[in-house]
């Protein structure tokens, strides 16, 4: 996956649908997938699949990005702090990352 290059598109592609994953729908994510790419360090500013991936596992688990509640008001992402939700994710960016190699091959 780190062979892989990803665009700006495809990696606001990717973060979007890891936002559907975590939130369900999409009017009411507190973040856009813009945040969710970010990277926290500059290590991480490669465009691979493997590194968005990563970016994205770590914004969505830890946390702590700001944003807006569906009411408007000011919020933070909360981290993921139950197995099973770490678990839920984990897989679905594993899936969502193994379609985009696919496409891409």
């Amino acid at each position: 996956m780190k062979e892989i290059h990803l665009n700006s598109d495809e990696q606001h592609l990717f973060g979007r649908a890891a936002l559907m994953v975590r939130y369900e729908d999409e009017n009411k994510t507190p973040v856009t997938p813009e945040q969710i790419i970010t990277p926290r360090r500059r290590e991480d500013k490669q465009n691979d699949l493997w590194t968005t991936c990563q970016r994205v596992q770590e914004n969505m688990i830890k946390g702590g990005l700001s944003g807006r509640s569906a009411s408007g008001k000011n919020t933070r992402t909360r981290a993921i702090t139950g197995i099973d939700g770490d678990i839920r994710i984990n897989k679905a960016l594993w899936v969502i990352a193994e379609q985009f190699r696919k496409w891409k091959s």
